[in-house]
């Protein structure tokens, strides 16, 4: 039987004694945590350059597949364990952003996208932060030191 993946994820981050804290927490050197989170995400980016040079060059379906899987689950990893170390309840907040995602739906229930095929806001669309500051408010919000 597998594991949750929040579960792995705690159990990785005891393994590499990362923090990980119950509830919402800003720890004294939330900034300088921040910058080296961005400066990992950022390598995992600049990782789609090799993917999309490997679509452009020839790779094989397979190849360039798995290679999305492996960046797009790499990213999905750092953001989960991240949200650990701050003690977000991360699973509630994307709860609370797809419920707001649904929110965008045009007046006639249908989605509006962009040129870039992303969902346009339509008229009972609400945004998530109320909620999700509330979510955590209710969570108890500690500044470490």
């Amino acid at each position: 039987m597998n594991k949750p993946f929040a579960t792995r994820i705690a159990a990785m981050n005891a393994m590499y004694k990362l923090p990980a804290k119950n509830n919402p927490t800003l720890p004294a050197d939330t900034a300088e945590r921040l910058a080296k989170f961005k400066a990992t995400l950022l390598d995992e980016v600049y990782e789609i350059d090799e993917i999309v040079a490997l679509a452009n060059n020839g790779g094989t379906p397979a190849d360039v597949a798995v290679a999305i899987a492996d960046v797009l689950g790499d990213i999905i990893v750092y953001c989960r364990s991240e949200a650990l170390k701050y003690g977000l309840p991360l699973e509630e907040v994307l709860d609370v952003i797809m419920d707001s995602n649904e929110s965008k739906l045009g007046a006639d229930g249908k989605p509006i996208y962009d040129a870039n095929g992303k969902f346009l806001k339509g008229p009972h669309y609400w945004k998530p932060e109320p909620k999700i500051k509330a979510l955590l408010e209710s969570r108890g919000i500690d500044a470490a030191t």
